[in-house]
């Protein structure tokens, strides 16, 4: 059987917006009060300017987390448990109804596309009090992937 290496490439942001954009899986890391990493696995998109999305609840902890200490972490995952991933840093911010309504429709479309009755989503996330959390991505790694130590490969 084939190994397969590990991969580090360093992107620029216009190929990383690319890379993420198709992407909706992530894991959410914010800092508790007592400085641990909380974690939350989380559906996201990608706003139409280069910004993390996540709809969330206004009580969760990801958003108590990030009303306090905005600093947060995005693991964009690929559909395959072994594709390529990438650890996104930046600061995030909590948008709460009203303002949050609009944000939550650009969310939507850039996860699922086109709703067939706005108006019934936009009263359904009222209805459900939904908040959008907003992270500027601020520095990257490199688009990765997992497997033996490239130096391995020498060895094959």
């Amino acid at each position: 059987m084939p190994r397969n290496f590990a991969t580090t490439d360093r992107v620029e942001r216009d190929e990383l917006l690319d890379f993420v954009r198709p992407r909706h899986r992530g894991t959410l890391v914010t800092t508790r009060r007592n400085g641990r990493p909380q974690i939350s696995p989380v559906t996201c998109g990608l706003d139409d300017e280069g910004r993390v999305v996540i709809s969330t609840y206004p009580t969760r902890a990801k958003a108590a987390n990030l009303r306090r200490d905005p600093a947060a972490t995005v693991l964009i995952h690929s559909d395959e448990w072994d594709g390529p991933y990438v650890q996104l840093d930046g600061t995030a911010e909590v948008i709460d109804l009203p303002d949050s309504v609009e944000p939550l429709v650009d969310y939507f479309r850039s996860i699922s596309g086109e709703h067939p009755d706005w108006d019934e989503y936009r009263q359904a996330m009222r209805d459900q009090g939904k908040s959008l959390i907003r992270v500027t991505i601020e520095q990257w790694g490199p688009i990765a992937t997992g497997g033996f130590p490239p130096e391995l490969a020498e060895e094959s």
